[in-house]
């Protein structure tokens, strides 16, 4: 009995410690669009060569990554959960990279419609 209620209490800690390392916190979060000026000069595919709809970029909650966080381990096809206090909290898969200037950020790609804006202490957990 008492050997398992161990097990139990170290699978939890595990699962707990595992969580909190997966985490990155303390992140910038910004918008872009599909459109040249923002992208490449193919807007209708990310880095991953994922495949856009261009009449509507957001239905697939792409996120572009900043090189660190991709060398973290938040490679493409990574679904994470993002917190932040911003109308794009949730799931989202990483598809996409920054600009190597850029440095611990996220990228929300959205339509030219919908709300801009700039988020600071954001946190993404890895849910893959």
């Amino acid at each position: 009995m008492i050997s398992k209620i161990f097990i139990k209490y170290a699978t939890m800690l595990f699962m707990l410690f595992t969580l909190n390392f997966c985490a990155k916190k303390d992140l910038t979060a910004t918008i872009y669009h599909a459109v040249p000026a923002q992208t490449n000069s193919d807007p209708e595919h990310t880095a991953s060569m994922y495949r856009l709809d261009l009449n509507d970029p957001y239905k697939h909650r792409i996120l572009a990554v900043s090189r660190d966080l991709q060398e973290a381990g938040y490679t493409f096809g990574t679904t994470v959960n993002v917190s932040c206090d911003c109308p794009y909290e949730g799931e989202w898969v990483v598809e996409d990279l920054m600009n190597k200037r850029y440095e611990n950020r996220i990228d929300f790609l959205i339509n030219e419609d919908m709300e801009q804006g700039k988020w600071e202490n954001v946190e993404i957990l890895k849910l893959n």
